[in-house]
């Protein structure tokens, strides 16, 4: 598979030379991948027509047992008490109903069972399509009062029908919403196929511990599971009834005789006079024929001759449409035609099924209640789809107003300028927090200002701005950060001196840690005043959270806008909370690496994260003094959290680090503090810190995720949420020394592949073959699933060590997608690294 077969990546070998002029810059094409496609379909299908759906639903249910609620509404009129003598015939029966009403009967409907109430039906009259109906006493022949409720349930299944339209129209209208539902159906299957199918659990599991999006999400997939073969069913039968050229042509393959157009007859117009029959030795006979019935129509002859007919259920019927006919001539009680039902065609057979498939009864009474369930469930499906979709809206508007406030100056203030670039290029989202902070300080004192991220900028787009602000962090040792990196690829092959008459300010964030501290951002300010950008002051570099750098960035900016600028970054150092450690636990004893150790916090009530957050903590020497001589405390070092709030505890997995000499015993600093010195229940200074470069997919996409050591704290974290939400395509890729002594949390990833949360594990310990062999190894073995995965949109998340494991992972992705793919994987926001 080549990358241009990949959805939502584009790669062309031809349009990338090393040197280049800034253009103008090009709009970028989207390409939605079928499933994208699908899910459009699905939520647009489902706001508009779901919501007619739910009246459908509703009627339906309110029909699925309306024979019982009759009955409840009208005692002893359906049903009478039991007599000693025995009921009247259908003879006695009409002739009494023809004189006490004057009308001519059409049939009788009988029922064997003792004390139900014949019904009977009139001849429709001039200008109706079919006549009135009647319950009559069976020992009396007395007409039964009206039943109370039915002109409701009439009405009920007219809006069922036909929506309360007219009759042809309305059933077209109805057969179009069948189809969605069907629609709504298969492709609800299609977008949550699991990559275990076979695996139950992972379809019809509801986890009602889920909260907000994550608990719509999963009650509205797991319930639409559970009634997506009555949805199917109920669809395809409804359109049986909806379009008449779908009934004509499966009555003609079941060789049943043509329908004619049933019309009403037009008023005025005299009506042939059936002629006076007794239907007596007919009823006589049939009741020889047919031993064992249950219900019997008889249809009384309108012409002299003409037989009378029966339509009859047996005791042994397998469904209520299962009727057999027979016919009887009335003179003499001759049985002229006699079709049981189990000798009909089987093309007859299979369409009588229709109705009761379409009510449920085929399958008596739990079928019944089956289907009023998934009836009664299309309100739960639209009110979890709206809202699904009303938090996506929400979420969408709050960004655009957020984005908007910052550029519209403050209140009674105006620049009539060019607006001033406000630029971040974030890793953990340090950047861009203070990127939206600065601004908003400007745009207070009355600078326009225009907030960009670098992950989706172009170079080209420098030319619109006279003045840009920067705020840059370093990644490692002096990359740029993951989103960014093709930003600095870009502007790295541009030549010339196309930026004249920029100004530029930066703001370097980094860590004197590391060798190349702020790397990025010097590299950044010397490529940008290359190119032709001047500065408006010199670069300013922040330590970590340095709260002196940071006054001099305020100062900065104050100097550019004019105005006063209230202090930038204050609220860092204020943020941090007091934890204390509950315990912490050895998960590698024996190992030929550090240890490896699960710490345990408990902290503040109501502290709340998202999987991917960090923790900074703030580390005390080993006998626990904070800080060096003229220093009020150590810098803060970042933890990957391996739990979730719902967890009840705020868990790490920190490697033990140990050098040589005698500082801190050896030990590293927090590691030593964290691991080993640290009492029970001591106190530990830490912040939550969001990290959106590696912020959970819980959406219903596959994920990837690729770690080694303790950078399985963020899977972990990750996995949890996934399960959570239940989100089952996980693929994970794990790498440490040994197995006999580092399977690190090994019972819980086992469970997770047994009970299908994971799709496939592939765990690799580099200590144990003949050869070494590492994750990204294993990655680039498995190249083929690795293209499949990312063509079905496929997110990737890689946490641990930069050097060596991220980057041999970064190395198989460029193989496989090559550079422009690897950028598009980077700016959709599916390549997410937490990486040290």
């Amino acid at each position: 598979m080549t990358t241009s077969s990949l959805p939502q990546l584009r790669a062309s070998a031809d349009d990338a030379p090393q040197t280049r002029q800034l253009a103008a810059p090009q709009q970028r094409r989207w390409h939605w991948s079928w499933k994208q496609v699908w899910f459009q379909l699905h939520w647009f299908i489902g706001i508009t027509a779901g919501t007619v759906l739910v009246i459908i639903g509703l009627s339906g249910a309110t029909l699925a047992f309306k024979d019982e609620l009759l009955d409840v509404m009208n005692p002893g009129v359906r049903h009478v008490p039991v007599e000693t003598r025995a009921p009247l015939t259908p003879a006695q029966l009409s002739n009494i109903a023809a004189t006490e009403h004057g009308q001519r009967v059409a049939s009788i409907t009988m029922y064997a069972e003792a004390g139900a109430a014949p019904r009977l039906f009139f001849a429709p009259k001039n200008g109706q399509r079919r006549g009135e109906s009647i319950y009559l006493h069976p020992y009396t022949g007395a007409t039964q009062p009206a039943l109370a409720g039915a002109e409701f349930f009439e009405w009920t299944e007219s809006l069922h029908r036909w929506l309360l339209l007219p009759r042809d129209p309305g059933r077209q209208v109805a057969g179009a919403l069948a189809l969605c539902l069907l629609g709504l159906a298969l492709s609800g299957l299609y977008l949550r196929w699991p990559r275990r199918p076979l695996d139950w659990r992972t379809w019809l599991t509801f986890d009602p511990a889920l909260k907000g999006r994550s608990f719509l999400w999963n009650l509205h997939a797991v319930a639409g599971t559970w009634c997506l073969v009555v949805y199917v069913a109920l669809t395809l039968t409804g359109i049986y009834w909806s379009y008449d050229v779908v009934r004509d042509n499966i009555d003609a393959w079941a060789g049943k005789p043509p329908r004619m157009a049933q019309a009403p007859g037009k008023k005025g117009q005299p009506k042939e006079k059936a002629p006076a029959v007794d239907i007596g030795p007919a009823w006589s006979s049939f009741q020889q024929h047919a031993a064992g019935w249950t219900m019997a129509s008889v249809r009384l002859p309108t012409r002299a001759g003409e037989a009378v007919q029966f339509t009859w259920l047996a005791s042994d019927a397998p469904h209520e449409r299962a009727r057999s006919r027979m016919s009887i001539a009335p003179s003499d009680g001759t049985l002229t035609e006699n079709e049981p039902y189990s000798q009909q065609g089987l093309g007859a057979r299979l369409v009588n099924i229709i109705y009761p498939l379409h009510m449920g009864t085929y399958f008596g009474l739990p079928g019944r209640i089956i289907v009023t369930l998934a009836s009664l469930g299309l309100p739960l499906f639209a009110i979890t789809g709206w809202m699904l979709y009303l938090g996506r809206r929400k979420a969408k508007r709050a960004v655009q107003a957020q984005r908007a406030m910052l550029g519209a100056g403050a209140p009674g203030k105006t620049d009539t300028g060019l607006p001033t670039l406000v630029a971040y290029a974030s890793q953990s989202g340090q950047a861009e927090r203070l990127a939206l902070e600065s601004a908003r300080a400007l745009q207070q004192a009355g600078v326009a200002v225009d907030v960009q991220s670098l992950d989706r900028f172009d170079p080209a787009q420098l030319r619109q701005y006279e003045r840009a602000l920067i705020v840059a962090s370093t990644f490692g040792e002096g990359e740029a950060p993951d989103g960014t990196r093709r930003f600095a690829r870009l502007l790295q092959q541009t030549s010339g001196t196309p930026l004249a008459g920029l100004e530029v300010g930066m703001l370097a964030l980094g860590d004197r840690h590391y060798s190349a501290f702020c790397g990025f951002g010097h590299a950044l300010a010397q490529q940008l005043h290359a190119l032709g950008a001047t500065s408006l002051f010199p670069l300013i570099e922040v330590d970590k959270h340095d709260p002196a750098a940071l006054a001099d960035w305020s100062k900065a900016l104050a100097r550019c806008s004019g105005s006063a600028i209230d202090a930038i970054g204050v609220q860092e150092e204020a943020s941090y909370a007091e934890w204390r450690l509950a315990r912490r636990v050895l998960l590698n004893p024996g190992s030929l690496g550090g240890e490896l150790h699960e710490i345990t916090l408990t902290g503040p009530a109501g502290a709340t994260w998202e999987a991917g957050a960090l923790a900074e903590i703030i580390p005390c020497n080993a006998d626990g003094s904070d800080g060096e001589a003229g220093s009020a405390h150590h810098a803060p070092r970042s933890y990957s959290l391996a739990s979730l709030p719902s967890d009840g505890e705020l868990q790490l997995l920190v490697r033990q680090e140990r050098h040589a000499g005698a500082q801190n015993q050896g030990h590293g600093l927090a590691s030593g503090w964290l691991t080993r010195f640290a009492p029970p229940d001591a106190p530990i200074r830490l912040r939550l810190q969001a990290n959106p470069a590696f912020a959970p997919a819980l959406v219903d996409v596959p994920c990837i995720y690729i770690g080694n050591g303790s950078g399985l704290a963020g899977l972990r974290a990750h996995l949890r949420a996934r399960k959570r939400a239940g989100l089952a395509r996980n693929w994970l890729l794990f790498g440490e020394r040994q197995q006999a002594f580092d399977s690190i949390c090994g019972a819980e990833l086992q469970g997770w592949l047994d009970a299908g949360h994971l799709a496939r594990l592939d765990r690799v310990f580099s200590r144990d073959g003949e050869t070494r062999q590492y994750v990204q190894d294993r990655l680039r073995a498995s190249a083929g699933e690795l293209r499949d995965w990312l063509a079905q949109g496929a997110i990737v998340c890689v946490c641990g060590s930069l050097h060596g494991m991220a980057a041999g992972i970064d190395a198989v992705l460029q193989e496989v997608l090559g550079q422009e793919g690897l950028d598009a994987l980077l700016a959709a926001g599916r390549y997410r690294r937490d990486v040290y």
